[in-house]
């Protein structure tokens, strides 16, 4: 198949790239030359070019389309997420219909149902919030709702819900927990307690390849590592990856969501650009319990678990050991 990627230098898109190259033509769409570098080296030939302006030229040929760019800073306009996260999806549709794609994969996520609440167990027959309260929550449904509604006999549309993805190369979750733990920063919230699913970055880059494949068009389905672990047990073995122990300090959920909110009417008056140091939504993410199902995904996709927890944080361990053991030690003067 000859595919083409978006989000190719970032997190799961470098994966799914990686994956693919073996057995396919992989084309991967590169802003800069810094990008077209990245893709590259993961195995990708580089397409110059941006979200929002993909023409049918360069889809020609192409079979499928594996969407996983997106807007997914912390902070920013609702014209930032909006432009990244539906414009740029819309356009690479109509983009593919022009160019008679056959298949096109979005990675969206489960927070396209997070209205601050828990979720619990749900399936892919829970409803969007009737009212969202996060820009990133909004935009990403938004985006999906789109790619479904763009299933037709001639273009198959899925889209993929991970949750709390993790892995090597992990540039948000991991990163942000040991930053805040050396600035002294890192709170529990709730004391950690609250169950959540996860899915390594394999996981997902397996459910993709099952998704190109398989499935029904126009279905979201969700993808998880098929086990519930509360936040505290994941973070801290994440954390331990690298030899890092957490603080035992806790706050309440409820007064990190309120200073949270606070913190951002504040920003958003003053017009202060960078992001503030929790937002509404990681502290609401973080405060309540979000457990996923994948029967769907089993029964039509055809999906499980490629990797488990334990091998997946026991293949971190061994990679930061090893990176340990090779780098260079300074001397003390």
């Amino acid at each position: 198949m000859r595919i083409f990627i978006t989000g190719g230098s970032g997190f799961v898109g470098g994966h799914v790239i990686e994956s693919l190259a073996a057995k396919h033509e992989v084309l991967a769409l590169a802003r800069s030359e810094a990008s077209a570098e990245v893709v590259r080296g993961y195995g990708a030939t580089p397409v110059r070019g941006q979200l929002g302006a993909v023409s049918a030229t360069t889809l020609a040929g192409v079979d499928a389309i594996v969407h996983s760019a997106a807007y997914v800073k912390e902070w920013g306009s609702r014209a930032q997420f909006w432009a990244g996260n539906v414009d740029g999806t819309s356009q690479l549709l109509d983009a593919a219909r022009s160019a008679r794609v056959k298949r096109f994969i979005h990675i969206s996520t489960e927070a396209v149902l997070f209205d601050g609440g828990h979720l619990i167990d749900v399936d892919e027959h829970h409803p969007y919030p009737r009212q969202h309260r996060f820009l990133y929550s909004e935009t990403k449904a938004e985006a999906e709702r789109r790619v479904l509604a763009a299933n037709t006999d001639t273009l198959t549309t899925i889209a993929l819900r991970p949750r709390f993805i993790w892995g090597p190369r992990d540039q948000t979750v991991l990163p942000a927990v040991l930053r805040m733990a050396a600035e002294g920063g890192f709170a529990w919230l709730d004391g950690g307690r609250w169950l959540t699913s996860t899915t390594h970055v394999a996981n997902l880059v397996h459910a993709v390849d099952l998704a190109l494949q398989g499935g029904h068009g126009g279905r979201a389905y969700f993808v998880t590592d098929g086990e519930e672990r509360t936040m505290r047990a994941m973070l801290t073995a994440l954390a331990a990856t690298r030899g890092v122990t957490l603080p035992e300090r806790s706050i309440p959920g409820w007064l990190a969501r309120l200073v949270a909110r606070l913190g951002e009417r504040a920003w958003r008056l003053l017009r202060i650009e960078r992001a503030p140091k929790v937002t509404w939504f990681a502290a609401s993410m973080m405060s309540r319990q979000v457990t996923v199902r994948i029967d769907a995904a089993r029964a039509e996709l055809g999906y499980e678990p490629a990797l488990t927890v334990a091998d997946g944080l026991a293949a971190l361990t061994a990679a930061a050991e090893q990176h340990a053991a090779s780098t260079p030690q300074r001397s003390a003067a």
